[in-house]
């Protein structure tokens, strides 16, 4: 199990849901945290507050994840006040629900730029500095849509799915290179996103319930300290999808 007291863990879509309980796992480990978010200031701000009274360094990072400039900006203001990022989790996206009937261009350009271009995007800039300290964790937060389509629409799957496939390359490319590269796909969780999904329900989960943050935020530590895991899709469902 790999110490990660004193790494460098940058988080994207922190300032709430998942990204937020990630954060806080990962700083509770040990770990400084970068905590990106797009818009909610006051939200990112109190997860930073909150890391500090743990004891770890942490800044926040207001950036575009789909846009590559935001990228760069980002990645250079964690190596400047953090040091270079040793963990990327790329949690940031969006889900606007669309049926097939009612899905334009725009819907499907705006989410795989948020969901999938951004992955791309964030490993790319991160990786010299992962390269260079020979050890770096890379997580993407997928989704059970990647594998049973979901609720939210072809838009969102596809982008969910893309992840998984940018996974395995990466994993298969940088494996000699001490850096791992994993993704989690979880099923519904009580997030603002969920909730605002009249279609997502209980009912849709074998456990008969959403999941909690908390349940992703572990597995994701669990994958970090473990250097032997690669390549993989960790599934956190509730049995929605049996693999």
């Amino acid at each position: 199990m790999d110490d990660l007291t004193g790494k460098v863990a940058l988080v994207t879509g922190a300032s709430r849901g998942i990204g937020r309980a990630i954060a806080l796992a990962l700083a509770c480990a040990g770990a400084n945290i970068a905590v990106n978010y797009l818009r909610r200031d006051n939200d990112a701000a109190q997860v930073v507050s909150q890391i500090v009274r743990c004891g770890r360094l942490a800044v926040t990072v207001k950036a575009d994840v789909s846009v590559s400039a935001d990228v760069d900006r980002m990645v250079a203001k964690v190596e400047k006040e953090l040091g270079p990022p040793y963990i990327l989790v790329n949690n940031a996206g969006i889900g606007i629900a669309r049926s097939i009937d009612e899905i334009a261009e725009k819907d499907w350009n705006d989410t795989i730029a948020a969901n999938l271009t951004s992955v791309f995007l964030t490993i790319q800039a991160v990786l010299p500095g992962m390269r260079a300290l020979k050890w770096g964790r890379i997580i993407s937060v997928s989704s059970v849509a990647a594998q049973v389509g979901g609720v939210v629409g072809p838009h969102y799957a596809a982008s969910k799915a893309g992840i998984l496939g940018l996974t395995h390359y990466y994993a298969a490319h940088l494996a000699k290179e001490g850096i791992t590269v994993n993704a989690i796909a979880p099923g519904p969780v009580h997030t603002e996103m969920a909730t605002g999904l009249s279609l997502l329900n209980p009912d849709l989960v074998p456990v008969g319930r959403f999941g909690t943050v908390e349940e992703i935020a572990d597995v994701t530590l669990m994958v970090v300290r473990n250097g032997y895991i690669t390549g993989q899709t960790i599934n956190v469902n509730g049995g929605r999808y049996l693999s």
